[in-house]
């Protein structure tokens, strides 16, 4: 959606608003597209961080997809844009089954997970009630990290794959997300974090196949295991989001560069408490979110990196502390860095704990340009 003016300065712009490096983007995408298809196998870019068209339509294969979606806002705003093979990456609430078979009328293929019995009997009732075969894949657990069959349980696996079958749902195969690779940094443990998530997913469907149930599809996906993964064989695809903007949390997993982050937050300084040392601008968590992500990790980026308006960051400059509508700048503990001068009216850039997070505090991205103007706005859409 290109903006009236063409190309804006970013002193034009009302803050805080989030910007978006398009040929960070596209780097990014294109690193791993590139990644995925040297393993072998098809790549289903997760739109939960993006929620906009038109990263959709850099990230996808094709204008009809594939893609992941995180919530039934999505499904349907990917709809409406002419997306056109889609999961439902959640585990399915009976109450939202209707609402499913409303896209899939629209001639979606949305398909949906779940990991348990009583998931398994709404939605054979649903099915029962309204002849929609809903595709299904069984969520299956390689790391304890949250919802999930465990690749080993074999009973609970193939009584749920025979009940959807019997049920008349299509069984699609088998869906993995190792998020708790997300605690780890060294390359190594990654590596092997992708590893399991990739023999869990395999014993999983031969489990199944063994049974003589159907399972085309074997997926698996999280950034950091995208990102470390050495052998994919017996996955047939796999799914990541966050990477395609990256985020201070990443970076200290080790599954982006610093210097790859695409998504960033305008402020304006709006005073100073020089007794303290501190800097206010006009971005505190309503621009940045909650998030402190990075408070487990090695290093505490606060509630995010500090840049200047060309995007380099200014020496241990954080944002130490945030209230609703305020951000304090400070220099990070321990550093013997100064302050930069930065007058009131003064622009700086944040670097986001969570892009995911940060992002759902926004209804569009200011897209900048090589030459650091605004060339363009891609609305985003929030909400479930």
């Amino acid at each position: 959606m290109p903006m009236q003016n063409n190309h804006q300065m970013l002193e034009k712009l009302q803050t805080p608003c989030l910007l978006l490096d398009e040929s960070r983007l596209r780097a990014n995408i294109a690193r791993m597209k590139e990644r995925i298809a040297g393993l072998g196998v098809a790549f289903r870019p997760h739109l939960k961080t993006a929620k906009s068209l038109d990263v959709a339509h850099i990230a996808m294969a094709s204008p009809k997809g594939p893609a992941m979606v995180s919530t039934l806002r999505e499904a349907e705003y990917f709809a409406d844009g002419g997306v056109r093979d889609m999961i439902y990456g959640v585990g399915i609430a009976p109450a939202k089954l209707a609402r499913i078979s409303a896209i899939r009328a629209r001639g979606v293929d949305l398909a949906i997970i779940l990991d348990s019995a009583e998931q398994t009997e709404a939605v054979a009732a649903h099915i029962r009630a309204t002849g929609d075969p809903i595709p299904v894949l069984i969520e299956v657990d390689a790391d304890g990290h949250r919802s999930g069959i465990a690749p080993s349980d074999a009973a609970t696996l193939l009584g749920i794959g025979r009940r959807l079958t019997d049920g008349g749902a299509t069984l699609r195969g088998v869906l993995l997300h190792a998020g708790d690779s997300y605690s780890l940094n060294d390359p190594s443990a990654l590596a092997a974090a992708a590893e399991n998530e990739r023999a869990s997913a395999v014993m999983a469907a031969e489990n199944l196949r063994s049974a003589g149930l159907p399972c085309p599809v074997v997926s698996v996906g999280s950034t950091p295991t995208a990102r470390f993964a050495r052998d994919l064989t017996g996955v047939t695809e796999v799914r990541a989001g966050v990477f395609m903007f990256g985020d201070l949390f990443q970076a200290g997993v080790g599954s982006v560069a610093m210097e790859d982050i695409a998504l960033t937050v305008l402020a304006t300084v709006i005073g100073h408490q020089r007794a303290k040392r501190w800097i206010i601008v006009d971005a505190g968590w309503m621009a940045l979110s909650r998030d402190r992500s990075t408070a487990k990790q090695a290093v505490d980026q606060g509630y995010g990196v500090v840049c200047d308006p060309s995007g380099r960051p200014y020496p241990d400059l954080i944002v130490a502390d945030a209230n609703q509508e305020h951000g304090i700048l400070a220099i990070r503990g321990g550093s013997s860095a100064t302050l930069p001068n930065l007058p009131v009216g003064s622009r700086v850039r944040i670097l986001p704990n969570h892009a995911c997070a940060t992002g759902a505090q926004h209804d569009r991205y200011h897209i900048l340009d090589g030459g650091g103007s605004v060339s363009a706005v891609w609305p985003r859409i929030n909400g479930w």
